[in-house]
């Protein structure tokens, strides 16, 4: 493998980078949150604008990132800083790395409980395909998994654990060679659902839902809930894709690259509204659901519709595929950084970091019950931390981040990572990283903490 600055590795394919990139940015908010949005929000107008916003705005912060982490060859702080100093500025831009690093190591702790839920689904699809379930029996048994501390640590610790060995194996060898084979997997399970569900009930309702434009329903509120999709739903300001970034060699196309990872994003978001909605319209239950619509609404599905065994197991199979390639980039950012700084062997740091994930886990599965009742600031464990990586962290990152790409790094130093934007293309990417970004995000962030 090939590798710079000591140790450092590489990717040693472009579709190994793009995968881990497709696989970081599709997480389980996206599959169910996305296609619900677009339905409340005049279907395909909402798609329309989220595209808008996505290009304006998500596209400029995920080219930054994965220039300033090619550019500084290493983990995000280490990164932000060398690049600050090589343009003349201060090494505490690196802060800023750092931000992106505590805002991944937040989510994943509540994350990774989540993501047993969705382990633990996938054994009862197997076990029992939730045959004969009915919508209160649903609400039981999920009641029953939040109950079960237990369970959840169990299964907390398996997805975990399944995360650390990609992780510990290394860059080629564990991530690359994990995303290549469960990425496809998972577009091949979609596709073959979706193709499942055109031909059911339910299916027309679906892509009427997510595609009939209703500008009616557009309004402030839509435009609002667009830029904070396009921002969230791509994975920036979470140190993974700089991480990525700084795997990436200089013979692969940042700009090409983002284009197809935010594509394959918003296809997978609409493709899992054609999964998902056409079984719940088929049997009357509620699209806005929430996170319920996995672990409550579906399962009653399932129950009712032919196939339902094979679709449910399928299903999860898909969903524990999002749900993994999703920590493995929110973890290997903080291994990175701590290999890399530390001079610890990445077995070693692979253990630490998933360890004191898993030991603050244990926080995050106690709020759903125990500690219910605790509250900081009026808010349990679970919804802390959610406000403060996804509130705070997440857009003041990706501001910072704008900023130092559009006013404190070298104009040069962009350029020669940007090599196959037309000086038109880079000079509208460099006025978006001054001009538009930062506004944008601003708002978001003045919206998450005055809600």
């Amino acid at each position: 493998m090939a590798a710079t600055g000591g140790a450092h590795a590489h990717w040693s394919s472009r579709f190994g980078f793009l995968m881990a990139s497709v696989g970081f940015a599709v997480g389980l908010g996206n599959i169910w949150r996305f296609p619900y949005v677009a339905g409340e929000n005049g279907g395909s107008a909402f798609v329309i604008i989220y595209l808008v916003c996505v290009f304006v705005i998500g596209v400029p912060v995920l080219m930054a990132e994965l220039l300033i982490g090619r550019r500084g060859d290493a983990a995000p702080p280490i990164a932000m800083a060398r690049v600050a100093e090589r343009s003349g500025r201060s090494r505490s831009w690196g802060l800023v790395g750092g931000m992106g690093l505590l805002a991944a190591f937040s989510i994943e702790v509540v994350y990774s409980v989540v993501a047993g839920w969705v382990l633990w689904y996938l054994f009862k699809a197997i076990t029992t395909g939730f045959a004969g379930i009915d919508t209160a029996n649903a609400e039981a048994q999920f009641a029953s998994v939040l109950a079960s501390n237990n369970g959840m640590l169990f299964w907390t610790l398996a997805g975990l654990a399944i995360t650390g060995l990609i992780i510990y194996a290394g860059v080629k060898d564990g991530i690359e060679r994990a995303v290549t084979i469960m990425m496809p997997l998972m577009f091949a399970l979609l596709v073959f659902l979706a193709i499942f569900n055109a031909f059911s009930d339910g299916f027309t309702e679906a892509l009427a839902w997510l595609f009939a434009p209703d500008w009616s329903k557009v309004g402030s509120g839509t435009l609002l809930a667009a830029i904070g999709q396009a921002f969230f739903s791509i994975g920036v300001a979470m140190g993974g894709m700089m991480t990525y970034g700084s795997y990436l060699p200089r013979s692969i196309s940042i700009t090409n690259s983002v284009f197809i990872v935010v594509i394959a994003d918003t296809l997978v978001a609409l493709l899992a509204g054609l999964v998902i909605f056409p079984a719940v319209f088929r049997f009357g239950l509620d699209p806005g659901a929430g996170a319920g619509l996995i672990f409550q609404t579906l399962p009653v599905a399932f129950a009712q519709m032919p196939g339902g065994y094979l679709f449910s197991v399928l299903f999860f199979v898909m969903l524990s595929v999002a749900a993994i390639t999703s920590m493995v980039g929110l973890i290997e950012s903080v291994n990175a950084w701590i290999e890399e700084q530390y001079g610890i062997a990445r077995h070693k740091s692979a253990l630490f970091v998933v360890g004191s994930v898993a030991v603050l886990s244990i926080l995050s599965i106690l709020s759903y019950n125990v500690l219910g009742e605790l509250r900081i600031g009026g808010r349990n464990f679970n919804d802390t931390m959610d406000y403060f990586s996804n509130q705070i962290l997440l857009p003041l990152g990706g501001l910072f981040i704008a900023l130092f790409a559009g006013w404190f790094m070298l104009k040069d130093e962009s350029r020669d990572e940007l090599t196959t934007l037309s000086p038109t293309g880079h000079r509208l990417w460099y006025l978006a990283v001054r001009y538009v970004v930062p506004p944008a995000l601003a708002v978001i962030f003045i919206m998450g903490v005055t809600e």
